[in-house]
């Protein structure tokens, strides 16, 4: 509790209203304590565009995206979007901009309807049941006794792992955010669930801007740039035939489906 907050708002600071442009990171570095997680990143990702990061654990890939709603500040260098640094926006509107899915779902002892609303108190039960059907969820709420007003429990424990992530990917598209940050959310999925979870995840990415940690080679096969980070540092980048033409670490990363 007595823990000193690190990420700061600006005295006045602005409000994002419109993502138009671009996400770039320009020499971007990031330290925990002594150990260096990110080494001198440069990257600019454009509006409607879809990233993905890869390479083993530990590379960097999930710092690499929280700083980009500022969960954690760069140590040097500078983050952007549309050309302004993003420690002069409010974090309240910065955010209100993204849409994040990570691979642990965030649930609450609550009913399914209050946590895909969870955010929006404008939501109503048509839109929330809009956002259920393209998520590949609505099915599976309405055979349930209550529908969607079920309680799911202490963090969702009355669902399985794929209702569970496809109730946070319907949360993310009733917000309808311009960035999505996909942490990547099939990971520990059963077939049938992947299935149904890249599908839905496939819908959200449609005309959105998205940044996608990658464990699986369905995910990335798509992006429009594939990011190879190793401790820290870009090593390779461009499209999944360009990669794997290089005989590089990428293409080693995929053989060994080490794409963690």
């Amino acid at each position: 509790m007595k823990a000193p907050v690190l990420v700061t708002e600006a005295v006045n600071p602005k409000t994002l209203n419109e993502f138009k442009h671009s996400i770039e990171f320009k020499n971007v570095s990031f330290n925990y304590e002594d150990a260096v997680i990110l080494d001198g990143i440069n990257l600019k990702i454009e509006k409607g565009k879809t990233v993905a990061f890869v390479g083993s654990s530990g590379a960097g890939k999930s710092t690499l995206a929280d700083l980009v709603p500022r969960f954690h500040d760069v140590t040097s260098g500078e983050l952007l979007i549309d050309g302004i640094n993003i420690k002069e926006f409010s974090l309240s509107s910065l955010r209100h901009h993204m849409g994040i899915v990570t691979q642990e779902p965030i649930l609450f002892n609550d009913t399914i309807a209050s946590n895909i609303a969870l955010g929006d108190s404008t939501a109503n039960i048509a839109d929330i049941e809009d956002a259920a059907k393209i998520a590949n969820a609505h099915s599976f709420i309405e055979n349930k006794e209550e529908g969607y007003q079920t309680n799911i429990g202490d963090r969702g424990s009355k669902l399985s792992g794929g209702e569970r992530q496809r109730l946070t990917i319907a949360r993310a598209l009733l917000k309808n955010p311009p960035i999505l940050i996909l942490d990547e959310a099939t990971s520990s999925l059963d077939t049938e669930s992947e299935r149904l979870v890249q599908d839905a995840i496939n819908h959200m990415m449609q005309n959105r801007t998205s940044i996608v940690i990658a464990h699986r080679l369905s995910t990335i096969r798509h992006a429009d740039e594939i990011i190879v980070l190793q401790k820290g540092k870009i090593v390779e980048r461009g499209t999944h035939d360009g990669l794997m033409s290089q005989n590089g670490y990428y293409k080693k990363l995929i053989e060994m489906q080490e794409v963690k």
